[in-house]
């Protein structure tokens, strides 16, 4: 069995090792950047199955990470799960018009973010 790859967008590292540690240990391929032009840089180099983008980046938001995602052609269809602490209905409008998959809000349930993968990636 091929492991999927997720490339997980996360500036905050106790985060990101927590969201490592989850995925790691049910069959994913876990990498790490966090800011927005590094992972631009990866994803446009090497896509991944599946995106975790937090939407408050140092460098770029997640929404400005999204918009360019959507305007290439690697990754356009790419599968992304915003992850964020920002819930607002203004938030989940715009990440949906932007084109997100999912959109859930810290703090989160491992198995929430483990399902929502799977459902985005199913072959």
């Amino acid at each position: 069995m091929v492991q999927k790859r997720v490339l997980v967008i996360e500036d905050e590292p106790n985060i990101s090792e927590a969201i490592r540690f989850i995925l790691t240990r049910n069959g994913w391929q876990v990498e790490v950047e966090a800011d927005g032009m590094a992972a631009l840089s990866r994803l446009r180099t090497a896509p991944p199955d599946a995106l975790i983008l937090d939407l408050m980046l140092p460098d770029m938001d997640g929404f400005e990470v999204l918009r360019s995602l959507r305007a290439e052609g690697p990754t356009r269809e790419l599968p992304v799960l915003m992850l964020t602490a920002r819930g607002q209905n203004a938030d989940r409008d715009l990440a949906a018009r932007l084109g997100v998959t999912r959109f859930m809000t810290k703090p989160f349930a491992n198995a929430d973010v483990i399902a929502a993968l799977q459902d985005m990636v199913a072959p």
